[in-house]
């Protein structure tokens, strides 16, 4: 399973915080140093889409480090327009890829510790996504479109969409894969062009911006 569906991840970020900030949000971006910020026991995040609005709520007693490093790219900012790059019915919806590849190239290497699987992946939960062992999590995350429990062993989830997974399932999901399975998006190219290279891409659907509700 591995091997056909890769989570070949890089790091980035984008989002829409609240209250005052600890940090610069713009200048953090390029500074994955001050990510630091310890996330709420439990808080919920919208994500306004092309397609519309969902919500997820997110449980750091589930994997703490992984909602930790969710709620600093949240309040940074990270995930304003920035696409839903791989999107596999049945499978998953993955991004986190940003737009500036200088923002990517920053966080490539912001490597975050991993968190033992507390929690299935199932339908709707929302997970960090690696390059082949749990050490190598930064800013790339997918949400299950099934119960994907073969990933159990390596991957784990943080939250959930608690609020409008009809919304996750209405992703444009005609580009698949990249080549060879399909004929999305080339995580390497995005990772150096950003959305420039998107642009070969038009049917892809973007997070506008995402919003600390609670």
């Amino acid at each position: 399973m591995m091997r056909r569906w890769p989570f070949f991840l890089i790091g980035l970020l984008a989002a829409c915080g609240g209250a005052e900030e600890p940090f610069d949000p713009e200048t953090a971006l390029y500074d994955p140093s001050l990510a630091t910020l310890r996330a709420p026991e439990s808080f919920r995040v919208r994500f306004e889409t092309t397609q519309g609005d969902f919500v997820v709520e997110v449980h750091r007693k589930w994997a703490p480090h992984g909602a930790d490093r969710f709620y600093n790219l949240v309040r940074m900012g990270f995930f304003t327009d920035v696409a839903f790059f791989r999107v596999i019915r049945g499978f998953m919806a993955q991004f986190g890829m940003h737009g500036d590849p200088e923002i990517n190239k920053t966080w490539m290497r912001a490597f975050i510790r991993s968190d033992p699987t507390r929690e299935s992946n199932r339908r709707g939960r929302i997970t960090f996504a690696q390059a082949g062992n749990a050490e190598s999590r930064t800013v790339q995350l997918f949400i299950n479109y099934a119960h994907n429990a073969n990933l159990d062993r390596d991957f784990a989830p943080f939250g959930e969409v608690v609020e409008g997974m009809e919304v996750v399932d209405s992703l444009y999901a005609g580009y698949g894969d990249e080549a060879p399975g399909g004929s999305g998006p080339a995580q390497g190219r995005l990772l150096y062009e950003g959305n420039a290279y998107l642009k070969r891409f038009p049917e892809l659907d973007y997070i506008r911006r995402t919003v600390l509700v609670e």
